[in-house]
């Protein structure tokens, strides 16, 4: 039953996925705000398509530290899920992600509509200048900017070691990191195609102000907070 319901999800998500990439197109035009907002229609779809047909609902906890103005969100990375979940979740919002993306046919043209920060993973030095760059323009212009500091989907169970620039990014702006936990592996795994019946939970936690904090405390608060999270919602 669990592998008839994860095709009929990826029917209908293969389904939408190429009319979506057409509105996001023809969205160019207006403000990225604006478009976002469009383009966002695509992952509320996914997530009840997931509800629906996979039997995978969301618990959220620590709504009330979402902050009112933008912020710097440092999410675990264990999923394709919370890439989805935290448009719903949360304000308009950009993510840092590897340029290879954009070049998937029709989810990386969606995509590229979003304003990412679209970065060179090799390129190293660049691209956390990138980051800093393109991520302080991001904030100005409203959208909370997303970044997964352990770089790419860690398995369940599992951590990653992680990176800095998110950390830079908020002690070079003044703007707080909001570190967020999650168990979403458990029932979509990384990689996966089957997608198991249950509930997420979603653990925001409080703002971590850098005011007087380096980037690497700012890093190392988030990381304690995160992972002790995790094991706690598990």
């Amino acid at each position: 039953m669990v592998f008839i319901r994860s095709f009929i999800f990826a029917l209908f998500q293969l389904l939408i996925t190429p009319v979506f990439t057409l509105l996001a197109i023809l969205s160019f035009p207006f403000h990225p705000i604006t478009r976002y907002r469009i383009i966002s229609g695509w992952a509320l779809s996914v997530m009840w398509l997931l509800r629906v047909l996979c039997g995978i609902r969301m618990e959220v906890r620590g709504a009330e530290n979402i902050p009112a103005t933008p912020a710097i969100l440092l999410c675990k990375h264990q999923s394709a899920w919370e890439t989805i979940a935290l448009q719903k979740v949360f304000p308009p919002q950009v993510w840092v992600l590897k340029r290879e993306l954009l070049w998937l046919p029709f989810f990386g043209w969606g995509l590229a509509m979003t304003s990412p920060i679209a970065i060179k993973r090799s390129d190293g030095k660049g691209a956390v200048r990138q980051l800093l760059k393109q991520g302080k323009e991001r904030l100005d212009m409203g959208f909370f900017v997303v970044i997964f500091p352990e770089g790419t989907r860690i398995p369940y169970g599992q951590r990653g070691k992680y990176k800095i620039g998110g950390a830079l990014l908020s002690a070079s702006t003044g703007v707080p990191v909001v570190p967020i936990a999650h168990n979403a592996g458990k029932l979509w795994g990384r990689n996966s195609f089957l997608k198991r019946p249950g509930v997420i939970t979603m653990s925001i936690g409080a703002p971590i102000n850098p005011d007087g904090l380096k980037a690497e405390e700012i890093n190392r608060r988030a990381e304690e907070w995160i992972e002790a999270e995790v094991k706690r919602i598990n």
